[in-house]
């Protein structure tokens, strides 16, 4: 458990700029590797990765105070990034109608305290796929500024939706009708600072009045989505079940879709032939005990546990065409779920059904960076790259499961998460001085 008074000193005590974080098991999350080492994080970033010896010479030549962290072996990966999140969910149900209820000051705390709950989680990169009212825009600035924790929010603002499309009902969508309402559909989420679009392009398992296979948009109006949103260097993702569909909008252009229920070998191979990402969320069709805790009806339960075995199917063709697998929980990424966050439930389903750890790895950290043009700066550990790292003491290359034991985040070369005595700065342990 996570130790709430800890975490407070942690949000509030200042962070060296310098720290050696000592006799780690350090994962190449490409290479699908770990090996011992140390590494360097200087203001923000990591400065070096080598053995202990040489970078506690390193800091000494440097001059700069540095504090030793001892790791104990731990294994040390980049910080998990998601795909498909929603700080503002409100699902059919008891606990939704109380989430669609709250005024904006409401939702807005509401959503921070998501957002914190996912860095504790050892989430440090978001991507938000339809949020209510334009919030998660403030919630971005005040991460950003430091005024509230959370991860790095890369988000499409208001999902696109025809009129009477899935998830017309809140104000996390933009009801858009033909060609040119599209066209401006896409504009007003760039003008609010979207950094991708998110179209609704069929129905799905929480629209009362729709099936998973209900075409939504016209080819017309899914080519200007994509045109206009490509056109301004937005890459655009699509709420999809079936395979019709989703053969139509990645002829379009299509960057990515997301679940993709129903697909078949044929559409899975031309996904993977134009570069179109899958974001599973396998979760979301075995989670009967989720729904349940929210008080989601049983219409929905039903179309979600009916769709699990072909969604696998789905699944297990996209990974056989090749295409490109990212990490989306859809539901909270924090949420504890049979044992686990959900974010972790996910990765488990993905290794667990046929991608297996290595390549999991990649899909919740590497990939995704790529997918969002900032590999250049996270995803890896490597020096230059931002000091977004993760700790556990378990090996997340031969299990993914070991992803539960996480006990230390780091932010931006922050620790945002301790709770193992064991991960301390030693004392007295400043300028390459053994403790």
């Amino acid at each position: 458990m996570i130790d709430p008074a800890r975490l407070s000193l942690l949000a509030t005590a200042p962070e060296p700029d310098s720290l050696l974080l000592r006799d780690a098991r350090i994962v190449d999350v490409e290479a699908g590797a770990a090996a011992p080492g140390s590494v360097w994080v200087r203001d923000g970033r990591i400065e070096a990765v080598g053995s202990r010896d040489e970078l506690r010479a390193a800091t000494a030549a440097s001059g700069a105070p540095t504090v030793e962290v001892d790791l104990g072996g731990r294994t040390l990966l980049p910080g998990l990034m998601n795909m498909h999140t929603h700080f503002s969910l409100a699902l059919p149900g008891e606990r939704g109608a109380r989430i669609s209820a709250l005024d904006p000051a409401g939702l807005a705390l509401y959503m921070a305290d998501g957002a914190r709950r996912t860095l504790h989680a050892g989430v440090t990169t978001v991507r938000c796929v339809a949020e209510r009212d334009h919030a998660d825009f403030a919630l971005r600035r005040a991460i950003e500024r430091g005024e509230t924790l959370g991860p790095d929010i890369y988000t499409a603002g208001q999902a696109i939706v025809c009129t009477g499309g899935h998830g017309h009902e809140g104000s996390d969508t933009l009801e858009c009708d033909g060609p040119a309402g599209f066209a401006r559909g896409v504009r007003t989420q760039i003008k609010a600072g979207a950094d991708l679009i998110k179209v609704m392009i069929s129905g799905g398992i929480a629209g009362e009045h729709e099936g998973i296979a209900t075409p939504q948009l016209t080819d017309d109006e899914m080519r200007s989505v994509i045109g206009v949103a490509h056109a301004w260097g937005r890459k655009v993702t699509a709420h999809a079940g079936p395979a019709e569909v989703i053969a139509r909008a990645v002829e379009l252009g299509l960057d990515c879709v997301e679940h993709g229920y129903e697909l078949t070998p044929e559409v899975a191979e031309a996904m993977a032939e134009a570069g179109t990402a899958l974001v599973p969320t396998l979760v979301v069709s075995r989670c009967k005990a989720f729904f349940d805790e929210l008080g989601v009806p049983e219409w929905m339960q039903q179309r979600s546990l009916a769709a699990g075995p072909r969604h696998i199917e789905s699944f297990r063709m996209a990974l056989d065409a090749g295409v490109e697998m990212m990490v989306g929980s859809d539901m909270p990424p924090f949420w504890m779920f049979e044992g686990a966050p959900a974010v972790i439930r996910e990765m488990e389903h993905m290794s667990g059904f046929g991608l297996g750890p290595a390549a999991t790895l990649r899909a919740g950290t590497l990939t995704t960076a790529r997918w969002l043009g900032t590999d250049d700066r996270v995803g890896t550990v490597e020096p230059g790259k931002r000091a977004d790292l993760i700790a556990l003491p378990g090996d997340p290359l031969g299990d993914v499961s070991a992803l539960r034991g996480i006990d230390w985040v780091m932010k931006a070369g922050r620790v945002v998460r301790d709770d193992a005595r064991a991960l301390s700065p030693a004392a007295g342990s400043r300028n390459g001085e053994r403790s």
